[in-house]
């Protein structure tokens, strides 16, 4: 089945991420902008997805257990995982390669930890705005052993991207598919970097006003997380 996606999207518990950002908004809006298929990626941490898989479920909408990692060279990866558990037991893992600093909300934002309701269970207090010890060279299979899959994330951007901070992407680091933005020019960035391998395109919704209207689609077997990994790996075997 073809599914509209947009697997890249921030709750209020990134710190940059909207404070209107909540589990119900982004998942109604989701819904509303006819995307079948979405992931909440927070950076450097999962506690927020539970609560969106359970609005999705009545809402209609498939929300993908997700993650934007930050690496120690302050690369952000998206990362997918089939279930809510896989993707607990790696935000744990991060949550321990993270720098051991508080959040200070007035200078990085709010970090809020919401229930399927929108009510605030709590509000994070380790600071997730910072890069991981984790580097970019051990990520792919790093992710492969908590059953995800890693992609590079808004490579045509100058920050925080791999192109934007390596200047290249070393065959040796593993990628087969790479994430860009929605009106990136896909092709012409192949062919300047030699690329090979597949591309997903996504918002990177951080507010309301950025959730897109679906237009890019995925072939799936199925409407579930596995599935939709699945379907992204074959983009890069093209």
């Amino acid at each position: 089945m073809k599914v509209f996606y947009d697997l890249h999207m921030h709750s209020c518990l990134s710190p940059c991420g909207s404070d209107d950002m909540t589990p119900n908004n982004l998942v109604n809006m989701s819904a509303l902008a006819g995307l079948q298929v979405i992931a909440l990626s927070d950076h450097n941490t999962t506690r927020n997805v539970p609560a969106a898989m359970k609005v999705g479920e009545h809402a209609g909408v498939l929300v993908v257990p997700a993650m934007e990692l930050t690496t120690k060279e302050d690369i952000h990866v998206l990362c997918l995982f089939p279930t809510a558990e896989t993707a607990e037991e790696f935000r744990q893992y991060v949550y321990e390669r993270l720098p051991q600093r508080k959040n200070r909300p007035k200078a990085f934002g709010h970090q809020y930890v919401m229930d399927e309701n929108d009510e605030i269970i709590e509000e994070e207090p380790q600071l997730l705005a910072f890069g991981s010890s984790i580097g970019i060279y051990e990520t792919r299979a790093l992710l492969e052993q908590f059953g995800g899959l890693a992609i590079p994330a808004h490579i045509d951007r100058s920050s925080y991207s791999l192109i934007g901070v390596m200047g290249l992407i070393d065959p040796e680091m593993g990628f087969s598919v790479y994430e860009t933005t929605r009106n990136c020019d896909q092709k012409a960035l192949m062919e300047k970097y030699r690329l090979s391998g597949g591309f997903i395109a996504n918002s990177d919704a951080h507010d309301l006003t950025a959730i897109a209207d679906g237009e890019r689609t995925l072939e799936i077997a199925e409407l579930t997380p596995a599935a939709v990994i699945e379907a992204v790996k074959r983009l890069g075997e093209k």
